[in-house]
């Protein structure tokens, strides 16, 4: 007897290696998974504008990665008294001063146009049509920074628009491999009924782009949330967020999805390192952690002989 509805879900025939540059870019789905893959040693970069949510936003974010170039005085504004940010930012990038703000903004960009140039899977995480569109440039901004609404006006990314934005990075880079995925987390403050509209608009957008290129694959994060998980004990206080174990079992299913087998042996040995690195002692002058940590540092030794293209310094 079946209790749950579970999804079969074909693994790509094309599939992710420690070898590979990885780029994560969207919602908290972004952060969460390509955080995990980080922390396994995997070479990933993950949202260095931030947490980004509608696909516009998104797409700007992959040019200016592609164009490295630098923000000027002329991106910069300030918010409330205090701080200054860009608008394709979000808020962690605050900073008391415009030239702490550049320093910080240009080193993450020039970092990641590094590793844009590398990168070989681009995993982007849509999570809502809705967007604001700043009224003196006229483009969509990637975070409001809780300036006045006055200041914006509120648009959706139909399908058509959003599934052209898709298409057109996909065209621009046809050497990249795109993992797309619908962000599961509800957006409640759009209320309901239009969270909903928002999804099936994205989910309709990247149905027709993954339909048309080759380099375009979808994995259902959206749908094992809710409709294989189902259940709000797989949610965080917020109603919104999902909780560690949803994480992990969506995460679970993504490397069956999307990283090759051979991988399995490699990922073992850096979890197994982790563990061993982020051990907190009870006695750490004892000679038994003495002996721990000599065979903690045989460990490394050993991991990067073996598994060479693991990042062991991100673990």
């Amino acid at each position: 007897m079946l209790f749950r509805t579970e999804l079969n879900i074909k693994s790509l025939n094309q599939s992710i290696v420690y070898s590979n540059a990885l780029l994560f870019l969207g919602s908290c789905f972004a952060d969460e998974v390509g955080t995990i893959c980080r922390g396994l040693g995997f070479n990933a970069q993950v949202n260095p504008f931030g947490t980004l949510y509608n696909p516009a936003s998104i797409a700007q974010s992959i040019k200016r990665l592609h164009a490295g170039m630098p923000f000027t005085n002329s991106d910069v504004m300030q918010v409330g008294e205090e701080f200054f940010c860009t608008f394709s930012h979000n808020t962690d990038f605050w900073c008391p001063s415009e030239e702490a703000l550049l320093n910080k903004v240009n080193k993450h960009l020039a970092e990641a146009h590094k590793h844009f140039v590398n990168t070989e899977w681009i995993i982007l995480s849509l999570g809502t049509s809705w967007a604001f569109r700043n009224k003196v440039s006229n483009q969509i901004v990637s975070n409001c920074h809780k300036l006045s609404s006055n200041r914006f006006d509120r648009v959706f990314l139909n399908t058509d628009q959003s599934a052209t934005i898709l298409k057109e990075l996909l065209e621009a880079f046809p050497e990249k491999q795109f993992i797309f995925t619908v962000s599961p987390l509800r957006h409640l403050k759009d209320g309901l009924h239009e969270n909903q509209l928002s999804k099936a608009s994205l989910l309709l957008a990247v149905e027709e782009v993954c339909g048309q290129f080759d380099n375009a694959h979808y994995f259902p994060a959206y749908e094992i949330l809710l409709d294989e998980l189902r259940d709000y004990r797989f949610y965080k206080e917020d109603m919104v967020h999902p909780t560690d174990q949803a994480v992990r079992y969506i995460w679970e299913k993504f490397v069956d999805f999307a990283i090759n087998p051979s991988e399995k042996p490699a990922m073992q040995a850096a979890m197994e390192l982790k563990q061993m690195l982020h051990h907190k002692p009870l006695f750490p002058d004892s000679e038994a952690y003495r002996n721990f940590e000599r065979q903690r540092n045989q460990k490394i030794t050993e991991l990067k002989h073996r598994f060479p293209n693991v990042v062991v310094e991100q673990l």
